[in-house]
Parts: structure tokens; C-alpha cells; sequence
């Protein structure tokens, strides 16, 4: 067998055996989260720091859901993540933290009592919708954006049943807002004004909570 066959080989193999780890993935995420559900699953920048009123609208947040009975689910990480956690363990409700294997990883916030560590981004984006029954976003950067938009993607597609997905803080998302109709809606038509429906924009973390429990049974 020359190398190049050798090689080829190999790689099949270690993707074969990449499909275990990734079922494996998934087994884990099912079992240990079977018993959060409701939760509500919370974004934000792992940037914001203690002082910043963003860690303290997540921690109010946090401590709200955890009185209203919701679990808490956040990326594990710190900041407006680390804030959400703060408040539901404060409150001695369920804090969950999802958190990704990454390079340059960052250290779990403490403020978890169930923790799950994940290889693959698909496979945790899963578990956050999984047992979701709303999304609330904090201001934040790229990765806030993307489960913001993944959401509502599946939302308007029908993948998933449709449930509130709330952005906190007017100030911060006025602008990208006023880009969505202006650019999206008006412009080019390439989203209906009715898809901006599936967005609720509120400044008090204790109305986001009310606004949810309006569509949930706890």
C-alpha cells in the first residue's frame, strides 16, 4: 500500500469513528437534559464584565425565570452567559451551562449546578433549542447574532414550533432593528414585515419573563 492509499484510508476510519463520538454527543446532551424542561435559553457577550449594567439585566433576568420556574440555559461561558446563570443559582433554580470545546477555551462560569461540555457546535445548538420554550438575547457580538438568526430561521420555516424570542436592551438593537426593515423588508423584500413579528424588543427583564409565561405553563 502506497502512502496516499494509507492516508485515504486513514482518514475514513477516523471519520467513521468521528459518527460514534458524535451519537455519543448526542446520548449525553438527551439524558442529562431530560429533566430541565421548561428553560429558556439565554445569549449575551462573554465580554460583559461585572460592573457593566448588561451582567446585571442578565443576572435580574436570570433570577426572574428561576422564580417563575424556568430553567436557565446559558453557553456556560462568562459574562452576560455567566450573569443569567448568577441570577437562577442565586435564586436555587436549575443553571445549565452548555459549553463548547474550543482552542482557546474559556473557563466555565461557576455558577452552574448542571454542565455539559460539548466537541460540536451542531450538536450543542441542538440541545439549546431542544428544551426551549423561549430565547431571550442580551446584547452581543457574533455568536449572540447567529442563534438569534438561527432561530428565527427555523421559526419561519416551521422546523420548530414557534415560541418568544425576546431581545433585551432598546438602545443596543435599535439600529440593527431599523437595518432589518429598512433594508430587508422595504428595500429588497427578501423577509416579510410579519417575519419582524417573531421579535419582542423590551428593556425590563421582569416584562420578558411576564411576556413568556403569557404562552408557557409553568
Amino acid at each position: 500500500m502506497n502512502e496516499k492509499q494509507y492516508l485515504i484510508d486513514d482518514f475514513s476510519i477516523q471519520e467513521s469513528w468521528r459518527i460514534f463520538r458524535i451519537i455519543s454527543e448526542f446520548v449525553d446532551g438527551f439524558e442529562t437534559l431530560a429533566d430541565i424542561y421548561p428553560a429558556v435559553t439565554v445569549f449575551g457577550s462573554s465580554r460583559v464584565t461585572e460592573n457593566d449594567h448588561v451582567y446585571e439585566m442578565g443576572r435580574e433576568l436570570g433570577r426572574h425565570l428561576a422564580e417563575a420556574g424556568f430553567s436557565v440555559v446559558t453557553g456556560g461561558g462568562p459574562g452576560a452567559m455567566e450573569a443569567a446563570n448568577r441570577g437562577a443559582f442565586d435564586a436555587h433554580g436549575k443553571s445549565v451551562g452548555l459549553c463548547i470545546e474550543l482552542p482557546r477555551e474559556q473557563a466555565a462560569n461557576p455558577y452552574t449546578n448542571l454542565k455539559l461540555s460539548f466537541r460540536y457546535f451542531f450538536i450543542r445548538k441542538v440541545m439549546f433549542v431542544k428544551y426551549a420554550v423561549a430565547y431571550v438575547i442580551l446584547p452581543g457580538g457574533f455568536g449572540t447574532l447567529d442563534e438569534l438568526f438561527e432561530a428565527l430561521t427555523l421559526i419561519q420555516t416551521s422546523r420548530i414550533k414557534p415560541f418568544p424570542v425576546i431581545m433585551l436592551g432598546k438602545a443596543y438593537w435599535r439600529d440593527l432593528l431599523s437595518w432589518l426593515r429598512k433594508t430587508l423588508v422595504e428595500k429588497s423584500g427578501t423577509i416579510s414585515l410579519e417575519d419582524l413579528d417573531l421579535i419582542q424588543v423590551m428593556d425590563d427583564p421582569a416584562a420578558a419573563v411576564a411576556a413568556i409565561k403569557k404562552i408557557v405553563i409553568v
